[in-house]
């Protein structure tokens, strides 16, 4: 199986990429506990049919740190970059978490080639403080739940985007979801966090200005993005596919990586 390996310089430094496989382009966008390492079990599955780019966000090792931390406004520019560089013609993204944020700002602006979308455990810059009173509430409910569990596993040494139940069931893979975070350890996450929520700020019902199909995967015990707020986005914009996978956490690529490809396999077979 094919497989290389690129930097790609931009203003800050470089950005680390790495291309698996062959066939129609497939992109993997990571969220704030990954990296390009965190899509090995996408990657294993796809690659044969499928070129996999998967990548390290900017201030992400292996790609250049960036002093004070990255601006979450710049990586769909990133994104852009790295397509561009590594001459990627027609694309799918598949975005988890923060991956979000890059992936709906790169689809209204950067549309060409674009093929499809999918928003796993995440609304992006999509924010759901503007949706309809009753999706507010259902979200405010969940958080409501969400909190106490949150707290309970960070007491407890679990990563709450990885989850209680990965944690129990699968502790070999939670363990490996902490080593892949604390790759970027010295990256001040929680300061990155908070520049993402003000960087959310679209309206949910500008999902509707992205040009090729979008897919959103919510996970049923997610404890970090509602998923009352996905499903309130989806019912905004009628023509986004909309799936809940179950039993899953936030990471539901890391804790339950055949049912999360199956539903990727399967929108990008429909929006070739």
């Amino acid at each position: 199986m094919k497989r290389s390996i690129h930097t790609i310089e931009r203003p800050f430094g470089t950005l680390y990429a790495e291309v698996t496989g062959s066939g129609p382009a497939l992109i993997f966008a990571h969220g704030l506990g990954g990296n390009h390492m965190s899509w090995y079990q996408q990657v294993a599955h796809f690659a044969p049919t499928r070129t996999c780019v998967t990548f390290a966000h900017r201030g992400f090792l292996p790609s250049s740190p960036i002093s004070g931390g990255p601006d979450p406004a710049d990586f769909a520019g990133d994104l852009a970059a790295i397509v561009a560089a590594l001459g990627i013609g027609a694309h799918h993204v598949v975005a988890q978490s923060m991956g979000g944020w890059t992936t709906v700002e790169y689809a209204l602006a950067h549309p060409s080639g674009l093929r499809g979308i999918v928003l796993a455990a995440t609304t992006g810059t999509l924010d759901p403080q503007r949706l309809p009173e009753a999706e507010r509430t259902a979200v405010a409910a969940w958080d409501a739940k969400a909190q106490p569990v949150r707290e309970r596993m960070r007491e407890a040494g679990i990563h709450p985007a990885a989850g209680l139940r990965l944690a129990e069931e699968q502790p070999a893979a939670h363990l490996l979801y902490h080593h892949i975070n604390d790759i970027n350890r010295d990256l001040d996450k929680e300061a990155l966090r908070l520049r993402l929520g003000a960087f959310r700020r679209r309206d949910p019902a500008e999902l509707a200005g992205v040009r090729c199909p979008v897919m959103m995967i919510a996970s049923e015990e997610d404890t970090v993005i509602p998923p009352p707020a996905m499903a309130g986005v989806a019912r905004a914009v009628p023509a986004v596919r909309f799936a809940t996978i179950e039993r899953a956490a936030h990471s539901a690529y890391f804790e339950r990586p055949v049912a999360f490809n199956a539903l990727v396999a399967e929108f990008i077979a429909a929006n070739p």
